[in-house]
C-alpha cells in the first residue's frame, strides 16, 4: 500500500511587484504557507494557502503550527487515511488543511489536474490597483494591451472615493472589458445601499461582498437595491452557505476558490452545486503564488466559462515552479508538456522557516 514517505513544510516571504491594497490590509508580500507531500514510488504534490488578514478568522502563525502538527501526525499514513484524518480540521483550519490536502491530492494524480491534450487558454481577470483616480486610465490601457478583458477593482475603504475610481475605471475601460467591483466586506448595510442607489451600471459585471461575511442581512439589503448582480465570496464555505446565496434576491454569482473548500474534490462538488442551485460561479484567489494558480487554472478549464482570478502569480516578483507559468493575451496557456516540480533553491532562499518529516524520523 502507498504511503506517505514524508512531507516538507516551508513559510515563505514572496514579495510583490506593487502593494496589494485590500480593506484592512495592504500586502507588500505573500506569507505563503508551502508543502510538498511525497511517496514512496517518487511522486510528489504540492499545496499552498496566504491566509490574508480580514479575510479570515485564521492567522498565518497558527496555521504554520497546524501544518507542523498535522505533517508529523500524517506522515506515514496511506493518502486515504491522511486525507480523513484533516477532515474534522477543515472548518476551523481551511486555508491550512488545504495546504495539505492538496498536496496528498495532486501527489495522487487527482483528475482535476490532468493535462490538456491540446495548449488550453484559461482567460484571467485583472486587478486594477492604483489608489489615485488619475492614474487609473494609463494602468488600465495597460491591462488592456495585454489581453485582459476582465478588470477587477477593489474598495470598501470610502463611499465616494470608490465611487471616482470606479467611474475612472469605466471610462478607461470604455466597453472594452468587463468590470467586477469588491468591496471587501468594507461597508455598513446603510453606505451598502448608498452604493447601489448611486453607482452607475454600465459596463459592470458584478458587485462582491458589499458588507461583513457573517451579516447576511445586510448583504441581502444590498443585493435587493443592486442594479447589477451581487456576488458573495467571504461569506461562502460550505454547501449550505451556496443554498442561502441562491435564495437571496440579486445574488448572481459565488466566488470559490482551492482554500475555502479545502482540497480539489471539495472544489469541484461546491462549482457543481453552484451549477445547480442556479448561481454562476467566479474562481480563483488572487493572493496566491503560480503553485495555486496553476492547480485553479487545471479546475478552471473544466468547470467555469469567465474569466478565472487565479492571477497572483502576476502580480509576484518570484514564481515558484521550475517551469514558468504561460502568461499571453490575459489568460493562463495550460500546456500539455507541463511538469509541475518546485525550484527548490529559489524557495528555500525565500524561506522563513522549514521543516522536514518523514517515516523514519517519525517511526513509520
Amino acid at each position: 500500500m502507498t504511503r506517505l514517505e514524508s512531507f516538507t513544510l516551508w513559510r515563505l516571504r514572496v514579495p510583490l511587484i506593487r502593494p496589494y491594497h485590500l480593506t484592512g490590509v495592504t500586502l507588500s508580500d505573500l506569507d505563503v504557507l508551502l508543502a510538498e507531500a511525497s511517496d514512496a514510488e517518487g511522486r510528489a504534490g504540492y499545496g499552498e494557502a496566504v491566509i490574508v488578514p480580514h479575510y479570515t478568522r485564521e492567522t498565518t502563525e497558527a496555521g504554520w503550527e497546524f501544518c507542523l502538527k498535522q505533517s508529523a501526525l500524517l506522515v506515514g499514513m496511506a493518502p486515504s487515511e491522511a486525507k480523513r484524518a484533516l477532515e474534522p480540521h477543515r472548518i476551523a483550519y481551511p486555508h491550512a488543511a488545504t495546504v495539505l490536502q492538496v498536496s496528498i491530492e495532486m501527489m495522487e494524480g487527482h483528475a482535476l489536474l490532468e493535462p490538456p491534450s491540446l495548449p488550453t487558454r484559461v482567460p484571467l481577470s485583472m486587478a486594477v490597483m492604483s489608489q489615485d483616480p488619475r492614474e487609473i486610465p494609463s494602468e488600465v490601457e495597460g491591462h488592456l494591451n495585454a489581453g485582459f478583458r476582465t478588470l477587477k477593482l477593489k474598495g470598501g475603504w470610502d463611499l465616494e472615493g470608490d465611487l471616482k475610481r470606479l467611474a475612472a475605471v469605466q471610462v478607461a475601460a470604455a466597453d472594452a472589458a468587463e468590470i467586477r467591483f469588491d468591496a471587501n466586506q468594507g461597508y455598513t448595510r446603510e453606505t451598502a445601499v448608498q452604493l447601489m442607489e448611486r453607482i452607475d451600471p454600465r459596463g459592470i459585471e458584478s458587485i462582491e461582498q458589499p458588507c461583513a461575511a457573517d451579516d447576511w442581512e445586510a448583504n441581502a439589503a444590498a443585493a435587493a437595491a443592486s442594479p447589477v448582480p451581487l456576488k458573495l465570496d467571504e461569506s461562502i464555505y460550505e454547501l449550505a452557505d451556496i443554498d442561502r446565496a441562491a435564495e437571496m434576491k440579486g445574488c448572481g454569482y459565488v466566488k470559490m476558490m482551492l482554500v475555502k473548500r479545502n482540497g480539489l474534490s471539495r472544489l469541484g462538488e461546491a462549482l457543481e452545486h453552484i451549477r445547480e442551485a442556479g448561481l454562476s460561479s467566479v474562481l480563483g484567489n488572487g493572493a496566491s503564488t503560480d503553485v495555486n494558480c496553476w492547480a485553479e487554472a487545471c479546475v478552471a478549464r473544466h468547470t467555469i466559462g469567465n474569466a478565472g482570478e487565479m492571477n497572483g502569480f502576476l502580480k509576484n516578483r518570484e514564481q515558484l515552479w521550475r517551469e514558468q507559468l504561460t502568461f499571453k493575451n490575459g489568460a493562463i496557456v495550460l500546456d500539455p508538456a507541463f511538469v509541475p516540480a518546485l525550484n527548490h533553491e529559489l524557495v528555500d532562499r525565500l524561506s522563513l522557516a522549514k521543516e522536514r518529516f518523514t517515516r523514519s524520523s517519525a517511526g513509520g
